[in-house]
């Protein structure tokens, strides 16, 4: 059993063994659970890759597509309407 110590800065330094074993490299983002048997770590899984097309119409709009100008213009009515309520 490896051991190791928690640092004034609350930093431990995991056994190269268990680095190694699962394959951690440094920057390795993961999740920190307290649980009634001890600390658990477990690593992030990153999101997977996506590609434009991938992801276009995910919201469900149907209509025509909207210009930059459309949208802005769409924008200031939502914020004067909102002024409008004070």
């Amino acid at each position: 059993m490896d051991t190791t110590k928690l640092s004034s800065k609350g930093q431990v330094i995991l056994p190269i063994k268990i680095r190694a074993a699962h394959k951690w490299q440094a920057g390795v983002a993961l999740s920190v659970e307290d649980t009634s048997g001890g600390i658990l770590l477990r690593p992030l899984k990153p999101f997977k890759p996506t590609r434009l097309q991938d992801v276009v119409g995910c919201a469900g709009y149907r209509g025509p597509a909207k210009t930059l100008t459309n949208m802005d213009a769409a924008i200031a009515t939502g914020v004067e309407a909102g002024h409008d309520r004070d």
